[in-house]
């Protein structure tokens, strides 16, 4: 049954084969490269030959075998997927943390490039570029209109380091547009979101990914935690998606003492293969409280799992993600590639993470969020619905696997303040448009204020949610001054939170939304009555 799945996949292999060399023979890959035969009476192989020979009109058999591939991966899991060879590019920008590019961050409204902010050191600030300029022109041509989209703009403004580009902006105060020609250069993408002190003890980090460069950044941002005091640490990993296994294992590594079990994967044609800490961890008596929710996947949960089975820290949140399926890259000449999921991934319990799923459909996989919402687990943590059997930690905890990392401290979604009115505000976009208009507005203004408490001060002062309400009014949210009322806190936090992020960058905004997270108050209260670390059950049960 298991060999019948994998019939689809050879099929598409042997398309892309024939597709590649013209006949019903295999052509050999070398080092990570596919290398299947074609037997010659593979009938898909045939079907496209005969579609390129003799079909009355000439076909894109490429375009024609681009659609199939990921048809025919589908029918497998949600992971297993094919990769154009754009998409790989942008993928592997991520992973390795850096890219070739001008270096700015931006916006696209009123069909033109907004630069949101200028990337310090990188090649548009050494041009003179700044935040708030329109970019209107690119090469001396116009760059404006309903063509352009982020995927355009990236692919026009990234390019070979080394290589030239010259830009056209408006900016404020200027009749005519600017032109800088900018010479492309290597840009940083930074997987360590913020580092710092919350008080006079405890530190921390919020990961966003697990790229290439994310251990190094991770052990810069403990060392100097260390030096400002640090006697405990939140590391928080909500909405991080994942990355690579090896970096997870170098970072978890760091906080385990000899020899404890990391993860191990194991899969059909895969043998076990155990990942164990090595000893050399600076940070194997550190206090440690991980922060997780539904968004955290893959690596993130092999680091939440790892330090939870080993009890060897707290983990606070929501249930996470799922994503225990194990993925080999095989690559074809094109650098299209794909991703084939060959085994699964297990905690130091022996429990898989990975949710549920029906092969050859992924409607309820990918629902599975909003199900969740719906059944209340947002809420309370005795909806959460485990699958499979219960297991054990190494000092007895019980834990459980089939879907995901379950929080040993369980912190509900806060709806006292949410609204229709609210819920159609984010939905919309409107708080993220209207932020940034307002942020572009008023830069000159706003510029000296290099503190985010200095510029959360001055918009308290603004009525910045009144006039958001008006905003929304022209824009077909109408306004609803009751519900506006009730969500007068949630909406300042959110409209504070996008300009803070606009003017500022990623570690202000993460300062300014932690002061008032209540994840963020249980870490801090966990760490101040000294229960960090995790009991087994037979302490917590002889003190009931």
């Amino acid at each position: 049954m298991n060999r019948n799945r994998y019939i689809p996949l050879l099929m598409a292999i042997c398309v892309v084969i024939g597709v590649l060399i013209g006949t019903f023979y295999a052509n050999h890959f070398s080092g990570n490269r596919l290398n299947i035969i074609n037997s010659g009476s593979n009938r898909l192989t045939n079907l496209l030959h005969i579609i390129d020979d003799q079909y009355v009109d000439k076909v894109d058999i490429d375009s024609l075998v681009e659609k199939a591939i990921p048809q025919i991966l589908s029918e497998l899991d949600p992971h297993s997927v094919y990769m154009s060879a754009a998409e790989v590019e942008i993928n592997n920008d991520d992973l390795k943390g850096s890219f070739s590019g001008i270096g700015i961050e931006f916006t696209i409204r009123l069909d033109t490039i907004h630069v949101q902010n200028v990337i310090a050191n990188g090649p548009s600030e050494r041009a003179g570029l700044l935040a708030g300029d329109k970019i209107v022109t690119v090469d001396g041509k116009p760059f404006t209109g309903d063509s352009i989209d982020n995927a355009k703009a990236m692919r026009t403004l990234k390019g070979a380091e080394g290589t030239k580009v010259t830009i056209g902006v408006k900016r404020y105060g200027h009749d005519n547009p600017i032109e800088y020609t900018i010479t492309r250069g290597e840009i940083p993408i930074k997987s360590i979101a913020a580092a710092y002190m919350m008080n006079d003890h405890t530190g921390y980090i919020r990961i966003k990914s697990f790229g290439e460069t994310t251990y190094l950044e991770m052990i810069n941002a403990l060392a100097d935690l260390s030096l400002h005091g640090m006697k405990e640490l939140i590391v928080d990993m909500r909405s991080n998606t994942g990355g690579l296994l090896t970096t997870a294992v170098q970072i978890i590594n760091e906080f385990l003492p000899r020899n404890q079990l990391i993860v191990y994967t194991e899969g059909r044609r895969s043998p076990r293969q155990e990942f164990r800490s090595d000893g050399h961890g600076h940070y194997a008596d550190l206090p440690l409280v991980v922060l997780i929710d539904d968004q955290s996947a893959s690596a993130t949960e092999i680091f939440a799992g790892a330090i939870q089975d080993n009890d060897r820290g707290t983990v606070i949140g929501r249930r996470s993600f799922g994503k225990g399926l194990v993925q080999q890259q095989l690559e074809f000449n094109d650098k299209s590639l794909i991703r084939l999921t060959v085994a699964r991934y297990y905690t130091p319990s022996g429990r898989c993470i990975q949710k549920p799923y029906t092969a050859g459909t992924n409607d309820d996989y990918a629902l599975d969020i909003m199900t969740r919402y719906e059944h209340g687990e947002f809420f309370s943590q005795d909806s959460i619905k485990h699958e499979g059997p219960a297991y054990h930690t190494r000092n007895g905890r019980t834990v459980y696997g089939g879907g995901g990392i379950t929080p040993d401290i369980f912190v509900p979604e806060d709806t006292t303040d949410i609204t229709p009115y609210y819920q159609q505000a984010v939905m919309s976009g409107l708080i993220y448009q209207y932020a940034y208009a307002y942020t572009d507005d008023n830069r000159q203004t706003l510029t000296p204020m290099t503190d985010y408490h200095e510029l959360v001060a001055y918009l308290q002062r603004q009525h910045i949610v009144d006039k958001f309400a008006t905003y929304a009014d022209q824009h077909d949210l109408k306004r609803r001054n009751i519900q506006i009322q009730k969500s007068q806190k949630i909406l300042q936090r959110f409209l504070f939170s996008r300009i803070v992020y606009n003017m500022l960058n990623e570690e202000a905004w993460t300062r300014y939304v932690n002061e008032d997270d209540p994840v963020i108050r249980q870490a801090i209260n966990l760490i101040d009555k000294g229960e960090a670390f995790p009991k087994n059950e037979e302490e917590t049960d002889s003190k009931e």
